[in-house]
């Protein structure tokens, strides 16, 4: 399989751009390849500048639930576009989408829309701040929540991959007021909110952590997380921008009953485009200005385009049984792929909740940070460039998730299945 234009354009990318690529963990460093470059999608397939067809299970990060160029996406941003591409101001799409949303996710009374998740999660911990009036931020070791100051602390996603620990560019003074323990750790977490010395605002949490690789909530954690933070007056933060509308149409919290008080939200609900949303509970949300004195703009937030894609999205996944049918899809590859690992016998840790997954390259189960870094990054490497050998086209980094969209086909499936087992055979040799 011949890449050379998406090599020869990569030599030309870094003459402009740093990396050659507008996010790190793209430039596939870490599993020894250079990047494709995609010229277009269509449902469950990708296709390079060479030609070169994939079976895409990275869906964009996840937000291509519905598979790429869903005719009624595509249409309803069409539709959009030809009416006026932004306005900076108040359109019905947008109120549209708020509705929908505010309808869906359990926490959520009012919400406010901006472009990204990081931009997302920088506003709700803003907000919890303003509306606590304390300072410190918790948030759980490997997990990413963008890429503002006061996150860069034991993150993961692409920190993980360029083994980074931080970023320099973020003073000391900022990162002092954010604490970061282990996830899964429900002693720890009691400790750490009922000091009183630190002055807790908020706990921000991926309820499924998906930027070490998909990692679950042990039983209890996210139940204890909710009994501590209303027990003590600490604002609890979902960070949802991967599992909001994946897991369920209500989100990790609707799939595992545990209700936050503000909820950070992007990827699906932009249709493919770059959206981001924060929102929750009435006395929290009437902080933001121009009603309460916490301030965050945007020219762009709301852009009529996200908006209408966004809508086009969400009314698909209204289809009756979607999730049960997307979930039973998922669960039954990850079956086929257990049985696998069980039978050759290699370390791998298939770790998966709904249509979210990954493949560990470790014996041991992955339940937190510490867990995930043992895993055999050259090995998973290897795995890569085999399986992308073979059209099979997965996140270019162990720490990241695979994702299955309505548009995979049993064929698709099928395919994923016999090329891990020819690739596991092959690790195995080596």
């Amino acid at each position: 399989m011949e890449r050379v234009r998406s090599r020869e354009k990569f030599e030309e990318a870094q003459r402009v751009i740093p990396g050659g690529v507008s996010s790190p963990v793209r430039a596939c460093r870490s599993v020894g390849c250079d990047p494709l470059f995609i010229e277009r999608g269509s449902g469950s397939v990708v296709t390079d500048i060479d030609g070169n067809s994939f079976i895409d299970f990275v869906c964009s990060w996840g937000p291509m639930i519905m598979g790429h160029a869903h005719p009624e996406i595509v249409a309803a941003v069409q539709k959009s576009a030809a009416a006026g591409t932004s306005f900076g101001a108040p359109t019905i799409s947008e109120l549209e989408l708020a509705a929908m949303v505010a309808e869906a996710v359990p926490s959520i009374d009012k919400v406010r829309f901006v472009n990204s998740g990081t931009e997302a999660t920088m506003s709700a911990v803003r907000l919890a701040r303003g509306y606590t009036g304390k300072k410190t931020v918790v948030k759980f070791d490997g997990c990413y929540h963008g890429h503002s100051d006061s996150f860069l602390v034991k993150a993961g996603s692409g920190l993980m991959t360029l083994a980074i620990p931080g970023s320099p560019g973020v003073p000391d003074d900022i990162v002092k007021n954010t604490v970061s323990i282990p996830y899964n750790d429900v002693a720890t977490l009691e400790k750490t909110l009922r000091d009183e010395n630190l002055d807790i605002a908020c706990v921000i949490v991926e309820p499924v952590a998906g930027n070490m690789g998909c990692v679950p909530p042990v039983p209890g954690f996210l139940e204890a997380l909710r009994t501590l933070t209303s027990e003590l007056g600490i604002v609890l933060i979902f960070d949802e921008v991967i599992t909001g509308f994946r897991l369920a149409y209500g989100g990790a919290q609707q799939y595992y009953g545990v209700t936050p008080d503000l909820t950070c939200l992007g990827k699906i609900i932009g249709g493919g485009l770059p959206v981001g949303a924060y929102g929750g509970k009435v006395e929290i949300m009437d902080q933001v200005a121009p009603d309460g004195p916490v301030y965050q703009a945007g020219t762009l937030s709301g852009n009529p385009l996200a908006m209408s894609a966004g809508k086009a999205a969400l009314k698909l996944l209204q289809r009756k049984d979607f999730y049960k049918e997307l979930n039973e899809k998922s669960e039954a590859v990850a079956t086929r792929l257990q049985e696998l690992v069980d039978r050759i016998g290699i370390d791998v840790q298939l770790n998966r909740v709904g249509s979210v997954m990954t493949s560990f390259f470790t014996k041991n189960p992955v339940e937190d940070f510490t867990t995930a870094t043992k895993a055999d990054t050259a090995r998973y490497g290897q795995h890569f460039r085999q399986m992308l050998s073979q059209g099979i086209y997965l996140a270019p980094s162990q720490f990241e998730v695979a994702f299955i969209s309505a548009a995979h086909t049993e064929n698709d499936l099928e395919k994923l299945v016999k090329m891990t087992e020819w690739s596991f055979k092959k690790i195995m040799e080596s």
